[in-house]
């Protein structure tokens, strides 16, 4: 695939996790990153890493839940580079709440940050990526919801399957702008929670895989690198599960 070089990608959560994972293989492939994350200072750390003097990577506080903060997101990124080719829109949280105990208020936050943090990243980065009449739009939905279900998941799942709705009208209506929009859905990965987990859950979550191993967070990224190529250019509202074939045995 042709290099990402001077192309300008942004993702949200990006501070650790799966979202780590989408700008590392991003910046190896060429891109300059954009980390964006409620937590700054995490964020800041991330890019230093992954570029010392800050030339290819940048962190931004950012709450995807506040449409003004992600304005300042996508302004900071376009004083810096320019443009805006990429974005992976992963911001996310998933607290397990059981049915019974799901509050009206957590059921809002939860699908406050997934659902409508996506639509506001979407929003902010398409004036930009309309001007090039280019851009590439991965969102991070999960097979949870879309899928499969788990016990206390309900809300997280609930906000996954909607990201797959407002992907699905969003790229017809771009699709005439040299934008595309496309979601990858991770099954298990190997994110910072996975090691505060009991072992005997560690080992319900591997049993669940054919493949026998967790996916890595650079397993998602190499998911989204495709996604958000040149190649890709003729694949729009379409998802690609990476799950070590976790959904297939039913």
């Amino acid at each position: 695939m042709q290099s990402l070089d001077e192309q300008v990608a942004i993702i949200t959560g990006g501070a650790q996790g799966i979202g780590l994972g989408i700008a590392m293989v991003l910046r190896a492939e060429g891109a300059n990153v954009v980390i964006a994350d409620v937590n700054g200072a995490a964020a800041k750390a991330a890019a230093s890493d992954l570029s010392k003097e800050g030339v290819h990577a940048i962190g931004i506080q950012t709450d995807v839940a506040v449409y003004s903060s992600v304005e300042a997101m996508a302004a900071a990124t376009l004083e810096r580079w320019g443009r805006i080719d990429i974005l992976a829109a992963n911001a996310g949280v998933y607290p397990f709440i059981s049915l019974r105990d799901l509050k009206p208020e957590e059921w809002d936050r939860v699908m406050t940050i997934n659902a409508r943090g996506a639509l506001f990243a979407i929003q902010v980065c398409l004036t930009q990526m309309t001007k090039q009449s280019y851009g590439r739009i991965v969102l991070t939905s999960s097979i949870t919801g879309p899928v499969t279900g788990v016990p206390a998941n309900g809300h997280y799942g609930a906000t996954k399957a909607a990201m797959l709705g407002l992907m699905r009208s969003a790229a017809i209506e771009v699709a005439g702008d040299g934008i595309t929009i496309n979601a990858v859905m991770p099954g298990n990965i190997r994110t910072p929670g996975f090691d505060h987990l009991s072992p005997e859950h560690q080992e319900k979550m591997l049993a669940a895989i054919p493949l026998g191993i967790l996916g890595d967070p650079e397993d998602v990224g190499w998911a989204v690198r495709y996604l958000a190529s040149a190649e890709a250019r003729y694949i729009t509202g379409q998802t690609l599960i990476i799950d070590g074939g976790q959904v297939l045995p039913e």
